[in-house]
C-alpha cells in the first residue's frame, strides 16, 4: 500500500500528517535534546505546505531525523521584510505555512513577531502551538522565584548602553531572565555583576543537551569564574533574583523610570513598562508620562 505523501517517522513507525487548514503556524523546536518536540508539532512540519525557517541548514537536522520532506524557505532578521509579503500571499492563496526557530518557539527575539502582526492585520488564521521555550526552561531550572518574572531579552552590544539599562532592570521586583552570547558573556556578566552587587543569579548553558550546565551564585562569583576559564562557546541564558524587600518607588525614582523608558519607546509602551515594574496605577502612571514627554518635547531643539 503507498504511504500518504506527507508524514514523519518516530523509531522506525511511519505516521501520516493531517491536511492542515490554511493559515501561519508558530511551531516550537527542540533547544538542544531532539526528543522534546511535541506530536502535534511533527503533525503540523509534516502536514505544511512550506516551513519557514530561521537557518534551512539547522532546520533541516530536525526534520531529517523525523522524516519530514516538506519544502523549506529561509525567514531570518537579513531577508525578513523582502520574504514576508511572499509568506503571506502564499496563506492567503490556501497555503499551511509553518514558522520555526533554530531552537525553542518562534517569535521570541527574532523578526517572526513581525510576520504574526502582518498575518493577523489581513485577517489570516495564526495557530501558536505550545513547546519548548529556553526562557522558560532557565527560569524553572534555576531555583530562583518563578511567581513574577520580565524577559529582557539581549541586551546592548556596546557597554555603555549595557550599562544603562542594568540600571533601570536593578529596580525591577521580578526574576530577570536574558540571553547573551559567547563571545560577550564575560563583559556582559562583568557589567551585571556591578549592577546587581551580591544579588544571586544563575548562568545557564546547553540546556537540554548532554552537558547541561546551570550555574547559581552571587553575581561576583559567578562574574569571576566566567572572566577565567569557564567555557563560553554557544548561547547562554540568565536568570537575576529579584531585589529583596523594598519600599515602593518614590515619585522621583517612577520621574526616572519613565524618562528612561520614554527615550527607548512610546508613552503607551513606557506605561506599559513602568506599571509592570512597579505595580502602580496604571492611571497615574500614564498621566505622568504624558507631562514627562510633553517636557521633553518642548525641551527638544
Amino acid at each position: 500500500m503507498t504511504q500518504p505523501r506527507r508524514g514523519f517517522h518516530i523509531a522506525g513507525t511511519y505516521f501520516p500528517a493531517p491536511t492542515l487548514p490554511p493559515g501561519l503556524y508558530l511551531v516550537p523546536t527542540p533547544i538542544g535534546n531532539l526528543g522534546d518536540i511535541t506530536l502535534r508539532a511533527l503533525q503540523t512540519l509534516a502536514g505544511a505546505d512550506l516551513i519557514a525557517c530561521e537557518d534551512t541548514r539547522v532546520s533541516r537536522k530536525l526534520l531529517e531525523h523525523y522524516g519530514i520532506a516538506t519544502a523549506t524557505t529561509a525567514y531570518h532578521d537579513h531577508n525578513a521584510a523582502a520574504v514576508r509579503p511572499a509568506l503571506l500571499k502564499r496563506i492567503a492563496e490556501g497555503a499551511a505555512v509553518a514558522l520555526i526557530s533554530d531552537a525553542g518557539t518562534p517569535a521570541i527575539s527574532d523578526p517572526g513577531y513581525k510576520l504574526v502582526r502582518e498575518a493577523r492585520e489581513h485577517d489570516l488564521a495564526v495557530t501558536a502551538l505550545p513547546g519548548a521555550s529556553s526562557v522558560l526552561t532557565a527560569l524553572v531550572a534555576s531555583g530562583l522565584p518563578t511567581d513574577r518574572f520580565l524577559f529582557e531579552g539581549f541586551l546592548p552590544p556596546k557597554s555603555t548602553q549595557r550599562r544603562d539599562r542594568i540600571a533601570e532592570l536593578s529596580r525591577i521586583p521580578a526574576s530577570l531572565v536574558l540571553f547573551e552570547g559567547g563571545s560577550r558573556v564575560a563583559a556582559t556578566l562583568s557589567d551585571l555583576a556591578a549592577g546587581f552587587g551580591e544579588r544571586e543569579a544563575a548562568i545557564c548553558r546547553e540546556l537540554t543537551k548532554l552537558h547541561e550546565e546551570v550555574r547559581r551564585a552571587p553575581w561576583p562569583a559567578l562574574a569571576e569564574n566566567y572572566a577565567g576559564e569557564a567555557e563560553t562557546r554557544g548561547e547562554f541564558v540568565i536568570v537575576i533574583a529579584p531585589p529583596g524587600e523594598a519600599a515602593a518607588p518614590d515619585a522621583d525614582d517612577v520621574d526616572g523610570l519613565i524618562r528612561a523608558a520614554l527615550v527607548r519607546v512610546s508613552v503607551k509602551d513606557a506605561v506599559g513598562e513602568i506599571v509592570a515594574a512597579t505595580g502602580l496605577p496604571r492611571r497615574d502612571v500614564y498621566q505622568r508620562a504624558l507631562e514627562l514627554a510633553k517636557e521633553r518635547s518642548d525641551a527638544a531643539p
